[in-house]
């Protein structure tokens, strides 16, 4: 039976696609199935992954309205063992469509309950906002990865966050766990990178993962050639924390 992870941060800019597709590209390399849905109605990690969104007859918006199954929308990516449920221009008008929808926190996770055993990880790429939308992803992970970049303001909208994730836990889904964070975005000749990371293990009441993403020239690049960083530079320093923080994924989860 695979793992749900979704992957939120209400901030935008933080890293959090980067690392949605990036971690996917390493469990896929580690030998792991791995299926990536992008419920962000900006599509970055269907582009990221080299999917034409204009191109595109059909997205997770259709399996979420229940016109088409989950596995009529997904597509292969350029990776063997790595799928994605790509995300299309029509789920910017999902929120309000789904809101006198039945079970609508649930639509998802309903989704996603007959295909998780096809996978080993189900990463969820969860929109930058606190709506319905952000409210779905977290209610069908069975985790939360955190992504928080190493910057003043990071810090600020966190409590939000951690109270939005606790009103799911308390009222719709009491077995929901946060995974940890991952800071992003390091700079380690940046002073503030340095007391960040000091402030977050101070008031972060929950793990903060080993792995730090630092800031990388050829990981920012990478999307825009439609490739993950595994495709366009393996060599790189942001190569090798994807990899890492893959490898520290799959350990803990043997821990559990």
């Amino acid at each position: 039976m695979g793992k749900i992870i979704s992957i939120v941060n209400q901030k935008g800019g933080v890293g959090k696609t980067t690392t949605a597709i990036n971690l996917g590209a390493y469990l896929a390399y580690l030998g792991k199935q791995v299926l990536l849905i992008d419920v962000d109605p900006q599509a970055n990690a269907t582009s990221g992954l080299g999917v034409e969104i204009n191109d595109l007859e059909y997205g997770i918006y259709e399996a979420l309205i229940g016109s088409k199954s989950l596995e009529g929308v997904v597509k292969k990516t350029k990776q063997s063992g790595y799928e994605l449920a790509p995300s299309n221009p029509a789920l910017a008008g999902a929120g309000v469509e789904l809101v006198n929808m039945p079970e609508r926190e649930w639509r998802l996770d309903k989704i996603l309950k007959e295909k998780k055993k096809d996978y080993d990880y189900v990463i969820i790429d969860g929109p930058p906002s606190l709506g319905l939308l952000t409210v779905n992803s977290l209610v069908a992970a069975d985790e939360i990865l955190i992504p928080i970049q190493s910057e003043y303001y990071s810090l600020e909208g966190l409590g939000q966050l951690l109270e939005t994730i606790n009103l799911v836990k308390e009222n719709l889904k009491p077995e929901i766990e946060i995974k940890g964070a991952v800071v992003t975005m390091y700079d380690k000749r940046n002073r503030l990178s340095g007391l960040i990371m000091k402030e977050l293990e101070e008031h972060f009441p929950h793990r903060i993962l080993k792995t730090v993403v630092p800031r990388n020239v050829r990981l920012a690049e990478s999307p825009s050639f439609g490739r993950t960083i595994f495709q366009y530079d393996k060599k790189s320093k942001g190569a090798e924390a994807y990899e890492k923080l893959a490898r520290e994924i799959i350990n803990l989860d043997k821990e559990e």
